[in-house]
C-alpha cells in the first residue's frame, strides 16, 4: 500500500493514552440479522461508552496532548458527537473547550455538550459554517483548532477500532467492513489498519445519497463539493471534503457507495427489532448498504461499525414506526 498520513506505531501508541472505557468495544456476530441480510453480520458497537460514539477515541489522544502543553484551550466544530467527546475528554484534564455547532443540530447532542461543561456557540447555518467560525475563533484567540478528520489524532484514535477488528477477520470468508463516511476520520483510520494488517478485507465506505460529497470525490479522484445536504444522517452530512482526507481515502478504501434514506430507516428498524439497538442514522449506514446490494454480500463475513447512538428520540420514534 502507498503511504498515507497515518502511522501504525502511532495508532498502537494511541491505545495507551485512550481511557479504557472507549477501548475493546463489543464485537459480536448478530445471528438474528443473518436470515434477513443473507450474510454473517458482525456488529462493532461503538455506542457503549460515556459519549455514545467512537469519537472519544480520538479526543482522548488530543486531550492527553493538550494536558501536557502550555496551551490548554481548544475549539472545534461539531455536528454533535465530536463536541461531546472533546468535552468529556477535557473535563477531568482541566481544559477549556469551545464547540461550534449549527443551531439546527440534534438538540440531544447540543444539550449533552453543555452538560459536559463545554462552551457552546451556535451558528445560523450548517456544519461547514460552523467549521469556518471555529477556525476564526482559534485564530482570534490563539488557541488550538481541532479539525475532525484533518487532524491525525482523530483518524488514528478511530483507527484503534481496526486493531480490534483484525483478530476476528477470516480471510477465507471474503470479508467486508462497512464504514460510515462523513468527514473521513473513521474510514481512513480503520481502513488504513485493515489494509496494512488484513489486506484481504474489502473496505467499503457508505454515505447517504443526500450527502454524497466525499463519495463523489472518491470516485472522481478529486474534491467534489455540494451546495446542500438532505439526509436524516446528520453525523455524516458534510458538503466540502478535506483534500488530505481524500488522498488517504483513495489509498485505503476499495469502494464508496451511496444509500437511500428509506434504506437507512429500514436499517434503524432492523437494528432495533433484531439487535435491540437504538442508534442514530449514521450508525445504520452499513446495514443499509447490505439491504441495497444483497447479492454482493451474500454468504460473506460482514462487519459493520455501529458508530453512534446520540439520536433525537422523537424523530427516531417517527422513523421506526413508519
Amino acid at each position: 500500500m502507498q503511504r498515507t498520513r497515518l502511522d501504525l506505531d502511532r495508532i498502537r501508541a494511541a491505545r495507551k493514552v485512550i481511557d479504557p472505557v472507549f477501548l475493546d468495544s463489543p464485537l459480536y456476530r448478530c445471528e438474528a440479522l443473518e436470515p434477513l441480510l443473507g450474510c454473517a453480520v458482525n456488529i462493532k458497537l461503538e455506542t457503549a461508552n460515556p459519549v455514545r460514539s467512537f469519537k472519544g477515541r480520538g479526543t482522548e489522544v488530543v486531550a492527553s496532548q493538550l494536558a501536557g502543553s502550555d496551551s490548554r484551550a481548544v475549539v472545534c466544530a461539531s455536528a454533535g458527537n465530536l463536541g461531546q467527546a472533546l468535552a468529556w475528554s477535557s473535563r477531568d484534564r482541566g481544559l477549556d473547550v469551545t464547540v461550534v455547532a449549527s443551531r439546527f443540530a440534534t438538540a440531544t447532542k447540543l444539550d449533552r455538550i453543555r452538560a459536559l461543561g463545554a462552551k457552546l456557540e451556535l451558528v445560523d447555518g450548517d456544519h461547514e459554517l460552523a467549521r469556518e467560525r471555529a477556525a476564526a475563533i482559534a485564530q482570534y484567540d490563539g488557541i488550538r483548532l481541532l479539525e475532525d478528520s484533518l487532524d491525525l489524532e482523530t483518524c488514528e484514535g478511530a483507527a484503534t477500532i481496526g486493531l480490534e477488528l483484525v483478530p476476528r477477520i477470516d480471510p477465507s470468508s471474503r470479508p467486508a467492513v462497512l464504514i460510515a463516511l462523513g468527514g473521513g476520520a473513521l474510514a481512513t483510520g480503520v481502513g488504513y489498519v485493515l489494509k496494512t494488517l488484513a489486506p484481504a478485507v474489502e473496505v467499503i465506505c457508505v454515505q447517504p445519497l443526500g450527502a454524497p460529497a466525499l463519495t463523489h470525490s472518491w470516485h472522481q479522484r478529486r474534491v467534489v463539493t455540494t451546495d446542500a445536504t438532505n439526509t436524516i444522517a446528520d453525523g455524516v452530512a458534510g458538503r466540502i471534503p478535506i483534500p488530505e482526507v481524500l488522498d488517504d481515502l483513495l489509498l485505503v478504501a476499495d469502494d464508496a457507495v451511496l444509500v437511500q434514506e428509506a434504506s437507512i430507516i429500514t436499517g434503524l428498524r432492523m437494528l432495533l427489532d433484531h439487535a435491540g439497538l437504538v442508534v442514530e442514522p449514521s450508525a445504520a449506514l452499513g446495514i443499509a448498504a447490505v439491504l441495497e446490494d444483497r447479492d454482493r454480500f451474500a454468504g460473506r463475513q460482514v462487519f459493520t461499525i455501529v458508530c453512534g447512538s446520540n439520536v433525537d428520540l422523537d424523530k427516531y420514534r417517527g422513523w421506526v414506526s413508519l
